[in-house]
Order: structure tokens, then C-alpha cells, then sequence
């Protein structure tokens, strides 16, 4: 019998799959120290990101998605 892969829970809870497929997390650098930041990159940290190639691929593997 072949066993089911299980979703890491700890992954799916950092990031959001699109419809089309794309995997999308939040910035980090942007919880404490923020006053030395410019207005323009605490800005920039608020805004949603895609993983790059190598790691989307070992994401889609800890969510069990092809």
C-alpha cells in the first residue's frame, strides 16, 4: 500500500499559492529595527514576494504540490 505525502503544515502557513500556480511569501527584515530603514524599503518589505526557481521547486515538494 502506498502511503499518502503528508503537507508540511509549518510551510503552508508562510506562503500562498496563487491561481495560476506561482508561490508567493512575505518579506523578511521588517519585524524590529525599523527605524534605521528609509520609508521606500519599509515599503518595499510590505509587499508580497515569488520564491526563485531552486527554492520553489523544494517548496512544492514540502506541500505536495506537482
Amino acid at each position: 500500500m502506498k502511503n499518502k505525502m503528508k503537507t508540511k503544515k509549518s510551510v503552508l502557513r508562510r506562503v500562498k499559492i496563487t491561481a495560476s500556480g506561482k508561490i508567493l511569501h512575505g518579506s523578511n527584515f521588517k519585524r524590529h529595527l525599523r527605524r534605521n530603514k528609509t520609508k521606500s524599503q519599509l515599503r518595499r518589505l510590505k509587499k508580497t514576494k515569488e520564491f526563485s526557481s531552486a527554492v520553489n521547486l523544494k517548496v512544492k515538494k514540502a506541500l505536495g504540490v506537482s
